[in-house]
């Protein structure tokens, strides 16, 4: 179910989940620690430079913010993790995520995002198994796979957390990099069949 990424736009970007109203059409969602570069991956899926705002300091994406592809909705989940801001902050963008995903929504596909120059962290960890638990569909993008020193680094370096993801089960995953666009297509093909399944 192809998608004309030139067309997305945004629509709406909500403080509480609440406010957010019952979805109509699959969503995609995207979600991850605060410096992962989630506004930048997603701009280069839609193939676009500025739709997504993209901030040089993270944790700035402070509410739920949904973009429409017409057969699809895109959603952009608040950063977890950042340890630059204030505890009360923090429960509130833990609350907007989780508040979202436990609402009874039409889910085709969760993106959580790693960087993959590091270990994964034990608040990956609990994302992934949260989703698990909530039986929703979800695949790994590792980002930054350009910084690493080459192919075959990148691909030990995602096996080696793969490994630490244990609880990701059978779960895909993709090495991408916004720079130079490895892995996008992979990204937008598993979208497109993530968001064909759910419109079954």
């Amino acid at each position: 179910m192809a998608i004309n990424y030139q067309k997305v736009a945004f629509t709406a970007s909500y403080g509480l989940p609440d406010q957010v109203p019952a979805s109509t059409l699959p969503e995609v969602s995207f979600v991850g620690r605060s410096n992962v570069g989630k506004s930048t991956i997603m701009n280069k899926i839609f193939n676009r430079k500025r739709l997504v705002k993209v901030s040089n300091t993270p944790g700035r994406t402070q509410n739920i913010n949904f973009f429409n592809a017409g057969i699809a909705d895109f959603v952009d989940l608040p950063g977890y993790g950042y340890a630059k801001v204030a505890k009360k902050d923090k429960n509130r963008w833990r609350t907007l995520i989780e508040g979202y995903f436990n609402q009874d929504r039409k889910f085709a596909l969760c993106c959580v995002l790693i960087d993959i120059r590091h270990d994964v962290s034990e608040l990956d960890k609990q994302m992934i198994a949260f989703l698990n638990a909530r039986e929703i569909p979800f695949m790994i993008v590792f980002t930054k796979a350009d910084k690493m020193s080459s192919k075959t680094a990148a691909r030990r370096q995602m096996a080696k957390l793969v490994k630490q993801l244990s609880a990701s089960g059978d779960a895909v995953v993709v090495a991408t990099s916004s720079l130079d666009g490895m892995g996008i297509d992979d990204v937008r093909s598993l979208i497109e069949d993530a968001i064909a399944q759910a419109s079954e």
